[in-house]
């Protein structure tokens, strides 16, 4: 073998596992009706589905809700929280808490937006833990009708989101939503990475006239805000729900090709400049807006344990 494919090789090979730390990866099937699936992965680039395709956690609890783009943060305290899109047109986000990722509590319905009189929906809803100040970001995209003129008349069905947040220490009292991101263009699908005191949103340009429908980038010297301009766009068209995560050196982002039914993922060494990546990297079918995060080895292992895979069918005779 020349030493040019010995090259290609290396370059392309999946990093070394962590010897006490996997990946889980969240996401939803369908339309969201049943809940929460997950996956994992020893190394960011192979995937397997946990519980046979199960739904670990099911919406609720008013009729009618869906959990959607769900999304798994591990806190300092080694607690997890989920948060997700509880309908198409609720101004309301789904949460609930979990020490093990089998028992979820709590499970309830934060009307985030109710200081924000006419909103007309909140998706996609991210947790960031903002260690200067030891506050728990979530984030989400709204529509709110007639608040801005910039990308009125460029979105699918009268929606033109910006980024909102709320913060809090204990997950009981948040405070009101303010802005986030506004770009001036449609947005939706926002979430935050640190690196060196910089902060990265990775988000979705949501304009449909022209077709943008795909992923940038911008920075701020805060969590909580001064973000912008938003970078050129690092994807192709019709790609969203991003994900990032460490992954030895790099950063490896996941994006769900939604039109086509296919997911893909790019990486990265200073988060600004990316390289597709989506031949190396094999996710499950059929998921739908997934979020990765480090979790403790064991944790996974109790999920694996918990409801084992079929045993192979022996080979006949």
């Amino acid at each position: 073998m020349s030493l040019l494919c010995l090259m290609l090789l290396a370059a392309n090979a999946a990093p070394e596992p962590v010897d006490d730390e996997v990946i889980l990866f969240s996401y939803f099937v369908n339309n969201g009706e049943d809940g929460v699936h997950l996956a994992w992965s020893e190394d960011g680039w192979n995937f397997e589905v946990l519980g046979n395709g199960r739904s670990y956690l099911a919406p609720g609890p008013v009729e009618g809700t869906l959990m959607r783009d769900p999304s798994i943060h591990r806190g300092p305290d080694g607690i997890y929280r989920m948060v997700w899109t509880s309908g198409w047109e609720r101004p309301s986000i789904g949460y609930a808490w979990s020490r093990d990722l089998l028992e979820w509590h709590d499970q309830q319905l934060i009307e985030v937006m109710e200081n924000h009189p006419g909103t007309r929906n909140v998706w996609a809803p991210e947790i960031f833990y903002d260690a200067r100040t030891n506050e728990y970001l979530i984030y989400w995209a709204s529509t709110i009708p007639g608040r801005y003129q910039a990308g009125a008349d460029t979105g699918d069905d009268g929606y033109n989101h910006r980024m909102y947040l709320t913060t809090t220490r204990d997950f009981q009292s948040f405070t009101p939503a303010r802005l986030l991101f506004n770009d001036d263009f449609n947005v939706i699908d926002a979430t935050i990475v640190e690196r060196d005191g910089t902060y990265y949103l990775i988000l979705k340009d949501e304009t449909l006239v022209p077709p943008a429908k795909n992923l940038r980038v911008a920075t701020s010297s805060r969590a909580t805000g001064g973000y912008g301009p938003a970078g050129p766009a690092f994807t192709d068209s019709w790609v969203e729900g991003p994900s990032v995560i460490k992954v030895g050196d790099e950063y490896v982002v996941y994006y769900d090709y939604y039109a086509r039914g296919a997911y893909g993922a790019s990486k990265s060494t200073d988060l600004l400049n990316w390289e597709k990546i989506e031949g190396d990297v094999n996710l499950p079918p059929r998921i739908h807006h997934g979020t990765a995060l480090w979790v403790p080895r064991a944790d996974v292992q109790r999920l694996i344990d918990a409801h084992p895979a079929p045993a192979a069918a022996e080979d006949q005779p």
